[in-house]
């Protein structure tokens, strides 16, 4: 058995595999006569058949199979030890040119895509620009009230005003404006931040036992939470007959904000012990700026990727990934789609082999203890979100453990941790331009970078 390499286009290597009968002869004879044993053939005593009608029946079969074994184990072998970095997976050719029945050498031929070779050179001469968002007062102030109102209480009042939350009977009204004979009818809660601004008014200034007449279909765009309000299906929505329904307050409800005292504070962050209102803004404005650190890295990562897509520039074998696209596909594809999103596929497989330079050159790695550390502080996070006391080191070794059995929640932090590393190694070796920037203008920016 003999492989020799040629490259036929560019990017596209041919591997020749030369067979030769020794090569398979022997394994393919002792098959055979292990089916003649084992076989049981119509006329013939099990263990009797001719081995000329065994041969005939088998021979071919055993023979494809047994030089194809050769073969694969041999060409992926050839691939490791001439270190061919190669794209997708060999392609047989020329197999219509195979006689099975009278050959006893073969040549059998496969084309492999060839990974380019590229260095990344990066270097401060490398600018980026890295996008801080500005956490203002309004900010502040808004963030502030969310907070209020999230650890606020519900209250009733007799009048509504915008905003209230405001409970219904709600009936389903005939032509004649009184109620449908078996028509819809259910208690529900009318939002008012969640219906037409026209209709909003309707609702405004309403006392208990007051009547309103409502066209729901003007009044709820949203035909999901319609469906949930009248307790009928979204499909039940645009088959109705009668649209008008009366809605009959029956109760009002208020948001009343937590004051903003110590209380609060020590609900919203009981480790901090904070004072005062004036550092408990400063405690907002620090944890806005790191949930706004993640959406700066996100499109500083994304701007990376791009940047380094147009520096690197890498050519592909464009002709032999798209045949092996559509040799390789669980469906089938046509040139036609192929073509379509070939572009996708090909940026795609440019950044993965960028990716995996980058692990490469900067050594990045992340180890098991890493990961099963960086559980532990997931769950310690997710406990102080929720106001807990500190867990005691065996229970929060188990509950990682737990995490960590499961394997798509291991990958998933495998990952994660990687990203951590991959984007500390970019800010340390690009060039960042910090550029502090609206939340607003912040979100235009990233919408026109996505189109």
């Amino acid at each position: 058995m003999k492989i020799t390499k040629s490259e036929t286009k560019e990017m596209v290597l041919t591997l020749t595999v030369n067979i030769v009968n020794g090569d398979y002869i022997d394994k393919v004879s002792k098959i055979l006569r292990d089916y003649k044993k084992s076989v049981a053939i119509p006329g013939f005593r099990k263990g009797k058949t001719p081995m000329g009608i065994i041969e005939k029946k088998y021979k071919k079969p055993v023979l494809v199979d047994e030089v194809y074994k050769i073969v694969q184990e041999s060409l992926y072998k050839f691939i490791s030890d001439e270190k061919i970095k190669t794209l997708g997976s060999p392609i047989q050719i020329d197999e219509d040119k195979i006689d099975w029945d009278n050959q006893v050498d073969f040549q059998i031929k496969y084309q492999i895509g060839l990974a380019p070779n590229f260095d990344l050179a990066i270097s401060k001469k490398d600018k980026i620009d890295f996008y801080l968002i500005e956490v203002d007062s309004n900010m502040i102030k808004k963030y502030t009230d969310d907070i209020a109102k999230r650890y606020g209480k519900m209250t009733n009042v007799e009048k509504s005003i915008n905003g209230d939350l405001v409970y219904c009977k709600i009936n389903q009204l005939d032509e004649k404006g009184g109620f449908l004979k078996n028509g819809i009818s259910n208690d529900a809660t009318v939002s008012m931040d969640h219906i037409d601004a026209k209709v909003k008014k309707q609702f405004i200034g309403v006392k208990n036992g007051d009547n309103l007449k409502i066209d729901i279909l003007n009044a709820f765009t949203n035909h999901t939470d319609l469906a949930a309000m009248l307790k009928i299906s979204k499909n039940e929505i645009g088959n109705l007959k009668f649209k008008m329904f009366n809605f009959q307050v029956t109760n009002i409800s208020r948001l009343e904000p937590a004051k903003l005292d110590k209380e609060l504070f020590d609900k919203v962050y009981a480790s901090s012990n904070i004072k005062d209102i004036k550092a408990f803004k400063n405690k907002v404005k620090t944890d806005a700026e790191k949930q706004f650190m993640f959406e700066s890295d996100r499109m500083f990562k994304n701007d990376v990727v791009n940047y380094l897509l147009k520096k690197v520039n890498l050519s592909l074998p464009d002709e032999f990934l798209k045949k092996w696209l559509i040799q390789t596909s669980k469906q089938p594809i046509t040139m036609d789609l192929l073509n379509s999103e070939y572009n996708m596929y090909a940026k795609g497989l440019q950044w993965q082999l960028i990716e995996n330079k980058i692990l490469e050159e900067f050594k990045i790695q992340v180890k098991e203890e890493e990961v099963s550390e960086y559980a532990k502080k997931m769950i310690i996070s997710q406990m102080q979100q929720y106001g807990q006391s500190k867990m005691e080191d065996s229970k929060l070794n188990e509950i990682a453990k737990n995490i960590l059995d499961n394997e798509k929640e291991k990958k998933k932090m495998y990952d994660q941790l990687y990203d951590e590393k991959t984007l500390a190694i970019y800010k340390k070796e690009f060039n960042l331009k910090e550029k502090t920037i609206s939340y607003d203008d912040f979100i235009k920016l990233a919408s026109k970078k996505n189109k």
